[in-house]
Formats: structure tokens, C-alpha cells, sequence
């Protein structure tokens, strides 16, 4: 089972935290099932860029990006070369980083 390595964040794991997650779960799913509340103001749908994430290592091991999240993350605060949207990144047998960007392009907190 993959490991989720989550740099420390000062609002959602000020500690940082590590969590285990089964292979074809998102970085998304498996913050949430962890207590990890990151915010994902569409549901998981990817129709918005709040659950975007900087993947620090294994980025090579997750699913291909499309089309309609490239389009998304375009607008996402802070993109960088490994950015994904935690909810369409999908895990494989590989261990995984990831950074929470420190701002989202929400103005208020969808408290999920």
C-alpha cells in the first residue's frame, strides 16, 4: 500500500503527516479518509483548483493528467511543474510527497 508523505502545512497538518492509502485511491480521497481536510470546493469533480497539490516526489508513478485538469490548473495559485489536482491524481504502488499550497483561488473556506 503507497504512503502519502504531506509536508507541513500551517492550517491543514502543521506537523506534516504521513498516511496510507490503496493503489487507484486520489491524493484527495485518501487526505480526506486521514482527517486531512483539504479543500475541495467541487466535490471532486474537477471543476475547480482547490485541491490542488505540488507533488515533490513520485509524481512519475501517477496517472496521466487530461486535458479538462491541465485547463484547470492553469488557474491554480502557485502552479509548478508537478502541480496536480489532488482529486484526479490517482495512486499506484509508489510512495508519494506532496506540498498544499499555501493559498487556493478560494476567497472563503468551503468548511468540508
Amino acid at each position: 500500500m503507497p504512503t502519502i508523505k504531506i509536508l507541513p502545512h500551517p492550517e491543514y497538518c502543521p506537523q506534516g503527516a504521513e498516511v496510507e492509502a490503496p493503489a487507484g485511491t486520489s491524493i484527495c480521497e485518501a487526505l480526506l479518509e486521514h482527517h486531512i481536510n483539504i479543500e475541495h470546493a467541487c466535490e471532486m469533480s474537477a471543476a475547480c483548483t482547490t485541491c490542488h497539490v505540488v507533488v515533490r516526489q513520485g509524481f512519475s508513478s501517477l496517472n496521466d493528467s487530461d486535458e479538462i485538469e491541465d485547463d484547470l490548473l492553469d488557474r491554480a495559485w502557485g502552479l509548478e511543474p508537478q502541480s496536480r489536482l489532488s482529486c484526479q491524481a490517482i495512486l499506484a504502488q509508489e510512495n508519494v510527497t506532496i506540498e498544499i499550497p499555501k493559498y487556493s483561488i478560494n476567497h472563503a473556506k468551503e468548511n468540508h
